[in-house]
C-alpha cells in the first residue's frame, strides 16, 4: 500500500478553503440575498402611514390572578383621532410599580375605523419599569387585521403625561394609498 506524500497531504486543507471559498460561500451569498430582495421588494411596496390621537383606559381587577405574585386586569380603551374605536382585552403583570419595578404584558383586540377603514385588529404589549426607566413595545399582531384592515402590521406607541394618553399606530396595510 502507497502512503500519501507529505506534500499531498499538505495541499488537502488548501483545497478545501479553496472550495470552501468557491462554491460554499457564494451559494450560501445567494442564498441568503434571495430572500432579502423579495423581503426589500415587500417593503417598499407599502408605505407606513401615521394615525395620531388620544385614548382614555379604563383597569379593572380579574379574579383570580394567574399564579401567586402575578395580577390580572380587564382593559378597555375608547380611541379618539385617526383610529376611532374601542378595545377590549387582558392585562397580566408582576413586580410592584409603587417600588418602581414592575412588567406587564397584554394583547387587546382594536375595532373600529383607522383612517377610513374599517374592521379589526389586536395589539400585542410587553412593557417593564425599572432604575433605568420605563420601556414599551406594541405591536400590531401579525394575521390579526379583519374587514378593510386585513393585513394590516405595525407599531403602536403610547405618550402618557399629565393624566392623558396620546398614541401614533405606525402601519402599513396592503393596497393603503398613502394620505398625504
Amino acid at each position: 500500500m502507497r502512503s500519501i506524500p507529505k506534500l499531498r497531504a499538505r495541499r488537502w486543507p488548501r483545497f478545501l478553503d479553496m472550495l470552501r471559498s468557491t462554491l460554499v460561500i457564494p451559494a450560501l451569498l445567494v442564498a441568503l440575498a434571495v430572500p432579502r430582495i423579495s423581503f426589500s421588494e415587500e417593503v417598499s411596496s407599502a408605505m407606513t402611514q401615521h394615525a395620531r390621537g388620544s385614548f382614555t383606559v379604563d383597569i379593572q381587577p380579574l379574579t383570580p390572578p394567574p399564579a401567586p405574585g402575578l395580577a390580572r386586569y380587564s382593559i378597555n380603551k375608547s380611541l379618539q383621532g385617526e383610529l376611532t374605536g374601542t378595545t377590549q382585552g387582558e392585562l397580566f403583570s408582576a413586580g410592584d410599580p409603587k417600588l418602581g419595578t414592575a412588567g406587564y404584558v397584554a394583547i387587546e383586540v382594536v375595532t373600529g375605523e383607522l383612517q377610513g377603514r374599517h374592521g379589526s385588529f389586536a395589539l400585542q404589549h410587553m412593557a417593564t419599569m425599572d432604575v433605568h426607566g420605563r420601556h414599551m413595545t406594541v405591536l400590531v399582531v401579525p394575521g390579526s387585521g379583519t374587514g378593510q384592515l386585513e393585513g394590516i402590521a405595525g407599531t403602536f406607541t403610547i405618550d402618557q403625561h399629565d393624566g392623558r394618553h396620546d398614541y401614533v399606530l405606525d402601519y402599513t396595510v396592503p393596497g393603503a394609498a398613502v394620505s398625504p
